[in-house]
């Protein structure tokens, strides 16, 4: 049907013509789950400003150094702290998507998603909203100024 009489070789488990040594290779998921089960994880901010969780799976680019933010107000802080928590259930959830049993990580999940909605909350009463969904106050303040991403005395989210 969709693959038949086409010039592809799609027979991609027939690795006898190459020269690999395949006994050092890994072809299951359990010796990759076993490697990130020891691994431990990043705090929230080491792991947002290395774009990686896990602590054995971080390979910097080139050698090269991640830079390290500084937000310049309160609310540049509490933003910032709202990215790092984001960031930290995304990855998260990643992993637990491939390993829901992983009981120890979906505990850290839970405290960040907790920690993420209280601080989301604090930054709307304070600050306006950050989504649409927060617009349900006496009236639409959507449109109001200055936007999370605008710039206000720095370029740090610009």
């Amino acid at each position: 049907m969709l693959f038949e009489n086409n010039d592809f070789d799609f027979d991609l488990l027939n690795l006898s013509g190459l020269n690999l040594d395949t006994s050092q290779m890994i072809f299951n998921n359990q010796n990759y789950y076993n490697d990130m089960n020891s691994n431990k994880l990043y705090s929230s901010k080491e792991g947002f400003l290395r774009g990686n969780m896990w602590v054995n799976e971080y390979v910097p680019y080139k050698g090269m150094n991640y830079m390290n933010l500084v937000p310049t107000c309160e609310r540049e802080a509490l933003l910032y702290k709202i990215m790092e928590i984001d960031f930290a259930i995304n990855d998260l959830n990643l992993y637990l998507d491939l390993h829901p049993e992983d009981y120890e990580v979906y505990n850290q999940f839970k405290k960040y998603v907790t920690e993420c909605i209280r601080l989301k909350d604090d930054y709307s009463k304070k600050y306006g909203p950050l989504s649409l969904e927060e617009t349900t106050k006496e009236k639409y303040n959507w449109i109001n100024n200055p936007w999370p991403w605008d710039k206000t005395g720095g370029s740090m989210y610009v």
